[in-house]
């Protein structure tokens, strides 16, 4: 998240719908903003990823109205995904709070494009995998516009309230494709024995990589209400609190 340093952001998303977002709500204190220099990269580097999920976007529409279809539509959009979700992970070095919350909202997107999309070739052709790439794309559209323009000082009301609105379904919908997609992985990962070390070997140690998907998704369950209720907070936090405040001033 590059504009948390200019927002004093938290995040949120993971999987899918949407990372916590700053907090400008009124009577908060605020942390100084980056020098001009530090700027100008963030807004450039928001500028890049906005019009990145821009191109992804607009390659699920070509590509929807070219097959009439809405099946495996992930192969139209696979290059550009696996590039800006990937570079996303330059995030976690950047952002000055919440680095545990960053870290797992990018690792889980990552690990998600390449250690399962990627990796088992048999689910890309899922509707689970649309249907978290959908949810990714909107929110960070939305997530990049709206750190762009508080970069600038010139957030429209839209963008926020899309900011700290949408992800209360585009949230659920990432998760629930990612969750869906690691489960139509686990036969074909435990027929291939992806990524799994069995004993005996040189190093003495064993991994089973289709337990560990199960580990994984089970660690959904305490993550994922947490994360969400955290944005219904902000949401409330920014959105109501501040159009409150503004009625007494």
């Amino acid at each position: 998240m590059a504009a948390a340093a200019a927002t004093a952001a938290t995040k949120g998303n993971g999987g899918g719908g949407g990372r916590a977002g700053a907090g400008e709500a009124s009577g908060t204190r605020k942390k100084k903003g980056p020098g001009p220099l530090a700027t100008a990269y963030l807004v450039i580097y928001n500028v890049v990823m906005t019009a990145g999920w821009l191109v992804i976007a607009v390659g699920l529409v070509r590509a929807y109205l070219a097959k009439g279809s809405y099946h495996s539509l992930y192969y139209s959009i696979e290059k550009p995904l696996k590039f800006f979700q990937t570079g996303a992970s330059l995030e976690v070095r950047i952002v000055p709070s919440s680095v545990v919350l960053t870290s797992f909202q990018v690792i889980s997107r990552v690990f998600m494009i390449w250690a399962v999309t990627h990796s088992v070739k048999e689910v890309q052709s899922e509707d689970s995998v649309l249907l978290f790439v959908v949810a990714w794309t909107l929110t960070e559209i939305v997530r990049y516009s709206f750190y762009t323009f508080s970069l600038l000082n010139h957030l429209p009301y839209l963008i926020k309230w899309a900011r700290y609105t949408l992800f209360i379904v585009l949230y659920p919908m990432g998760v629930s494709g990612e969750l869906l997609t690691m489960y139509a992985a686990l036969p074909f990962v435990r027929q291939a024995g992806l990524y799994s070390i069995s004993l005996p070997n040189k190093y003495n140690f064993s991994f089973d990589y289709y337990a560990f998907l199960i580990l994984v998704m089970i660690s959904y369950i305490p993550i994922f209400p947490q994360l969400y209720f955290h944005m219904i907070h902000q949401r409330r936090k920014i959105l109501f609190y501040t159009e409150e405040h503004k009625k007494f001033e």
